[in-house]
C-alpha cells in the first residue's frame, strides 16, 4: 500500500518510535505516582520528552510544555477558558471542526465569533480582513496555521502581532504545520496546539498544548496529578495544573523518539521533499483536463506539502475508491473542515487530498499520476 493519508496520521511511524512504545508497553509503570525504580524511570521518560519538546519549539521552560490527549483536547481547553465567559473571538475560513465545535457548543453561553476570509497568496488582504472583524468584545485570534485541506499557509506571525496590537491573545492551531513550517514559540504566539501523531511522527492519541510565559488558562478536567494530593483543588502550578489522570506513557514515549527523528533528518529537508512531490504532482496533474485543481502550484512559502483535487464529474470518495482499488491510500470527503470546503467552492463534491511524508517516495508520486490518467472511476 501507498500511504498518502499523512496529514491524518503520519505513516509508517519511524522503527524507533515503535521501538520505544513497546518497551513502554513492556514495562507498564505510572510516571509520577510511585517512588518505585520503575515509576521513576517513567517519570524520567516523561520529564525528558518534555525537554526535547521544549527544546524542539522553543518554550520558555519545559514546565510550558502540556501533555494531552490530542490537538483537539488542545484547542478545547484553550478555547473554553478564553471565551467560557462569553465574548468574541476572531478565525478565519479555513479551520477544522476541533476550533470551529468547540465555539459553536460556546454560542449557548453568549460567544460569537467572526470568520475572517483567507485570501490565497495575499498575506495583507488576509491580515486586513482580520483587524476588520475585529471587536469591541473580541478576546482572542484563533486560527490554523494551515488548511488540512489545501495546504494554504496563512501569515500567522502577522496575526499574532495584530492580534498583541489590539491587546488580545493568539491561539495558533498547528496540528498541519508542527514539525514540517517552523512552529517556534520565539514568534509570540500564546498558545500553541499540535497533533504530534502527525508531522512529529509520534503515536496517536497524543497530543501537546505550549503556553506561553505567564499565560495559564482554566482547566478542562481536574483529578489526581501525583503532587499535594491532600489539597482538594487541583494545583496551578505547570504542567500538572493541565495533566490530570494517568498520561499516555506509550505515546509519550513514542513522541520523544518522533521529535529526535525529525531533528536528525531535519524540518526544513522534510519539507523540501514533501513540497517537491507535491510540486511533481501538482504539475502532472495540471496537464489534464479532466483533473480540477483548487490552488496555484504550491511553494514553501505559501504551503505546507498537501495537495486537494477532484476528477471532473465524480465525487471524491469515487475516486479514492479507485486509488483505493489500485494500492493508494488518501482520503476523500470534507476532512473534518467544512469551513474550508465552503471558502473554496467544494462543500457539496468534497475533496480528494494528497500528503506525503518524510517516508514517501518519487516512485509513489507516479504510480498515482499513472492511475489517475489510466484507471477508471
Amino acid at each position: 500500500m501507498i500511504y498518502l493519508d499523512n496529514s491524518a496520521t503520519t505513516a509508517p511511524k519511524p522503527q524507533a518510535v515503535i521501538n520505544a512504545c513497546a518497551r513502554a508497553n513492556r514495562s507498564p509503570a505510572n510516571p509520577g505516582r510511585s517512588g518505585h525504580s520503575l515509576s521513576m524511570a517513567a517519570a524520567k521518560r516523561v520529564y525528558d520528552t518534555r525537554s526535547l519538546a521544549s527544546e524542539f519549539f522553543g518554550a520558555a521552560s519545559e514546565q510550558q510544555v502540556i501533555f494531552t490527549p490530542s490537538c483537539t483536547f488542545s484547542l478545547n481547553t484553550a478555547i473554553k477558558s478564553i471565551l467560557g465567559s462569553g465574548g468574541h473571538a476572531v478565525i478565519s475560513d479555513m479551520e477544522h471542526n476541533a476550533v470551529m465545535r468547540p465555539l459553536e457548543k460556546l454560542k449557548s453561553s453568549g460567544v460569537s465569533y467572526t470568520k475572517a476570509a483567507v485570501v490565497p497568496g495575499d498575506d495583507d488582504k488576509t491580515v486586513d480582513n482580520f483587524r476588520r472583524s475585529i471587536r469591541s468584545d473580541t478576546k482572542a485570534l484563533i486560527c490554523t496555521h494551515a488548511s488540512n485541506v489545501f495546504g494554504i499557509r496563512l501569515p500567522v506571525e502577522r496575526l499574532c502581532a495584530l492580534a498583541h496590537a489590539y491587546g488580545l491573545l493568539f491561539v495558533l492551531d498547528a496540528a498541519q504545520s508542527a514539525g514540517i513550517a517552523g512552529v517556534n514559540m520565539d514568534h509570540g504566539y500564546d498558545i500553541v496546539c499540535i497533533a504530534p501523531h502527525k508531522g512529529l511522527y509520534s503515536p496517536m492519541g497524543t497530543g501537546l498544548m505550549i503556553l506561553s510565559e505567564g499565560i495559564s488558562p482554566d482547566t478542562l478536567i481536574e483529578g489526581g496529578t501525583g503532587s499535594n494530593s491532600l489539597s482538594p483543588s487541583q494545583p496551578e502550578e505547570l504542567p500538572d495544573k493541565f495533566e490530570s489522570g494517568t498520561l499516555n506513557f506509550p505515546g509519550i514515549s513514542g513522541m520523544y523518539e518522533g521529535i529526535r527523528f525529525v531533528m536528525s533528518r531535519g524540518e526544513e529537508r522534510i519539507r523540501k521533499h514533501e513540497m517537491q512531490l507535491i510540486q511533481r504532482l501538482y504539475r502532472e496533474l495540471k496537464k489534464d483536463p479532466g483533473i480540477i485543481l483548487y490552488t496555484d502550484e504550491p511553494d514553501e512559502s505559501s504551503f505546507v506539502p498537501v495537495l486537494s483535487f477532484n476528477i471532473r464529474d465524480a465525487h471524491s470518495e469515487q475516486t479514492a475508491r479507485l486509488l483505493d482499488r489500485n494500492g493508494i491510500a488518501v482520503r476523500a470527503g470534507l476532512h473534518c473542515a467544512p469551513c474550508a470546503h465552503e471558502a473554496m467552492g467544494t462543500l457539496e463534491t468534497g475533496t480528494v487530498r494528497i500528503s506525503p511524508s518524510a517516508f514517501t517516495t518519487e516512485r509513489d508520486i507516479e504510480r498515482v499520476i499513472y492511475v489517475l490518467r489510466h484507471g477508471k472511476i
